[in-house]
This record gives C-alpha cells, sequence and structure tokens, in this order.
C-alpha cells in the first residue's frame, strides 16, 4: 500500500470545492487499495466529518496556509508518500517548486493557468478550455490531464448517474445549491423567488452546504415555505438529489460536472471570479444558462432564468441532450491511475470513449 497526500484547504470563505474534487480522486486511489491522507491547515467542522465518514485521515497543518511552516510540515510528510495532490490558490511558486523537491510525484489541480511555472509532474483540468491554455509553458514536462474526460466525481454521483431515473418532464423540482458554503449568501433570496415565481406543484429541494456559516438562519427561513421546499443540509446524497431535478440553480465549481453527467439543465450561477470562464465555455456548450452571481441584483437574475428555463420544456430536453458523452464518471479514476509514479507510461491523455 502507497501513501498519497493531498494538500487543499477548506472555509466558509474559499468555498470546499478544492477539497471536494480531491476526495473524488481520493476515493478511486483508496479503491485502488492506496493510503490516502489529508493535510489541512484550515478546515470545517462538516469537511472533517465528511473526510473521517468517507474513511480518511487529516493531518494538520501549521498556518497560514501556503506560509513556510506549512510548506516545511506538508514537504516533511511528503517524503512518506509517493505523490501529492495540491489544490488551492493561494499556493505560489516558491511553495510549489519546494513541494516538489520533497521527491514525491506532484499533481496540481489548476482552473486558470495564470501562474509563470507550476512545477507539477500531473496537471489536472477538467474545464472544457483547458486544452487551450498555455500548459505547455507553464508545465512542460508534466502529463497534461485536460478537458471533461478528466472531471473528478464522487462516488455517490456516479452511483446516481447510472441508477435508472424518470424522464425529465416528470420531474417536477427544481434542485437550488450554492455549494459547500454559499460564500454570497444566495440560497435564501433565490428560494424565496423561486417559491411566488414557479407553478404551485413544483417542489423545491434546497441543498445547504455543512460550511455555510448561517445554514441554522436559512433552515429556519426555508421552513417557512412549508412542505413545497425541502432543505437538505450538508447532504450525503448529492447524486440522489441531482438525479430527482427537472432543473438545477447551482453554483459554478464541482457541481457543475455532476450535473452535467446527471444529465440536469442548469442555470449556472459563476459566484467566484475564478469560475467565470468555465461557466461561459460550459454556456456556450448549450446545457447550461450562465448567470453572473457577483452583481447586485444577481437573485432576480437568476430566479429569472430558472423561470424562463423550467416552462420551456423543449429547451430543457435540448439541453439534456447536449451532456450526453460530456462527462461519462470515469475522470477521477483516470486521474488516480495517472498521479502513481508507476502511470508515466500509460497514455492517460487520451481516455477510452
Amino acid at each position: 500500500m502507497s501513501r498519497i497526500l493531498v494538500r487543499a484547504d477548506a472555509t466558509p470563505e474559499i468555498g470546499t470545492g478544492h477539497v471536494m474534487r480531491c476526495l473524488a480522486v481520493a476515493e478511486a486511489l483508496s479503491d485502488l487499495g492506496h493510503d490516502i491522507v489529508f493535510a489541512m491547515a484550515r478546515s470545517t467542522p462538516a469537511i472533517d466529518a465528511r473526510l473521517s465518514g468517507a474513511g480518511f485521515r487529516r493531518l494538520a497543518i501549521p498556518g497560514p496556509p501556503a506560509g513556510l511552516a506549512d510548506l516545511e510540515a506538508t514537504a516533511t510528510a511528503a517524503r512518506d508518500a509517493v505523490a501529492v495532490i495540491l489544490d488551492g490558490y493561494g499556493f505560489d511558486e516558491t511553495y510549489r517548486a519546494g513541494l516538489r523537491r520533497s521527491g514525491a510525484r506532484v499533481a496540481v489541480f489548476d482552473d486558470l493557468a495564470d501562474r509563470a511555472a507550476l512545477h507539477a509532474d500531473v496537471v489536472v483540468n477538467p474545464a472544457p478550455q483547458a486544452a487551450a491554455l498555455p500548459y505547455a509553458a507553464i508545465a512542460p514536462e508534466a502529463l497534461l490531464l485536460l478537458g471533461p474526460a478528466y472531471a473528478a466525481l464522487r462516488r455517490e454521483v456516479r452511483e446516481a448517474a447510472s441508477a435508472p431515473r424518470r424522464s425529465l418532464e416528470e420531474r417536477r423540482t427544481v434542485l437550488v445549491t450554492f455549494g459547500g458554503s454559499d460564500p454570497l449568501g444566495l440560497t435564501l433570496p433565490c428560494v424565496e423567488r423561486l417559491v411566488r415565481l414557479l407553478p404551485d406543484d413544483v417542489r423545491i429541494l434546497v441543498a445547504i452546504g455543512g460550511s455555510t456559516s448561517d445554514a441554522d438562519v436559512v433552515l429556519r427561513s426555508v421552513a417557512g415555505f412549508g412542505a413545497r421546499v425541502e432543505p437538505h443540509l450538508d447532504s450525503p446524497a448529492m447524486g440522489r438529489l441531482m438525479a430527482r431535478a427537472g432543473l438545477a440553480v447551482s453554483a459554478a465549481g464541482g457541481t457543475t460536472a455532476e450535473l452535467c453527467a446527471l444529465g440536469v439543465p442548469t442555470v449556472l450561477v459563476t459566484v467566484a471570479d475564478n469560475q467565470a470562464p468555465a461557466a461561459a465555455e460550459v454556456g456556450a456548450a448549450g446545457w447550461c444558462v450562465p448567470v453572473d452571481g457577483r452583481l447586485d441584483d444577481a437573485a432576480v437574475r437568476i430566479a429569472g432564468a430558472a423561470v424562463r428555463l423550467w416552462h420551456d420544456v423543449p429547451e430543457r430536453l435540448r439541453m439534456t441532450e447536449a451532456t450526453r458523452r460530456l462527462v461519462d464518471g470515469q475522470g477521477a479514476m483516470r486521474i488516480a491511475r495517472a498521479i502513481l509514479p508507476s502511470a508515466e507510461s500509460v497514455d492517460a491523455q487520451t481516455p477510452a470513449g
């Protein structure tokens, strides 16, 4: 059994997406028989519970994140690992170069290709436009895992995607989810508008991330809407919730690939600057409607887009068709095999299908 170290953080401010996509790869690595340790300088109780429930250990890293003490502790832990997965925007070139000197194979999740050098052996970017980014220049010797074939889906999402489900027309349900922490506080204002504007027979599933700072307030507020609104706090079954939806309102990020794999038409909301390029790209692919959640009237725009799309069943059916073959659910296992040292001779850039 080989050890793989995951270095990522989660807070209500930065969200939980970095850890959650690493979790998907960790599940695949565990299935291959490897020992996974999450090295974290910042976390939330919900993320700690999620990792513990999945059987993964957490190693506390001294803060501040990406500082010298962090690097020294992470590099020391990496010496006992065959590979390190690094995911986060705060790790600068000095940190990345220092980590690579540990001797472990370094795999980096990257979204923007905005560094002069990535100092990585493997680079993962599942965004549709990733192949057009300058990775050949900033990671010239790295194995590049680019595009939707490398979208890392957690096990429970993969299982939901492969299970039978009702037709889109029969799914009289809208899912509202703004990620693990909802940093812009969009859940409640969007639900308030959707309750008023959608037909009375439409059920609204509200998935509240466990790291949302005002989760209790949101829960109490949506409870006032009665049985028509169904709240879920830190659900361990997001795949099944997505599969019930005839439409989703979702923050962009890791959830994007999950909804695509399940064929759910989506109003995709940009809640962070780094999400904007990928959101625009998947919008152009035709299976979602992108909305900028950073605007002052974001909730009005989001609800308006959702209501228009709900009433346009042919368009939602067309959007569902557009998701076919974009995300096949095998990305996490492809990444897992590629980051292991023995994978260097594998043509991981040409996945089957």
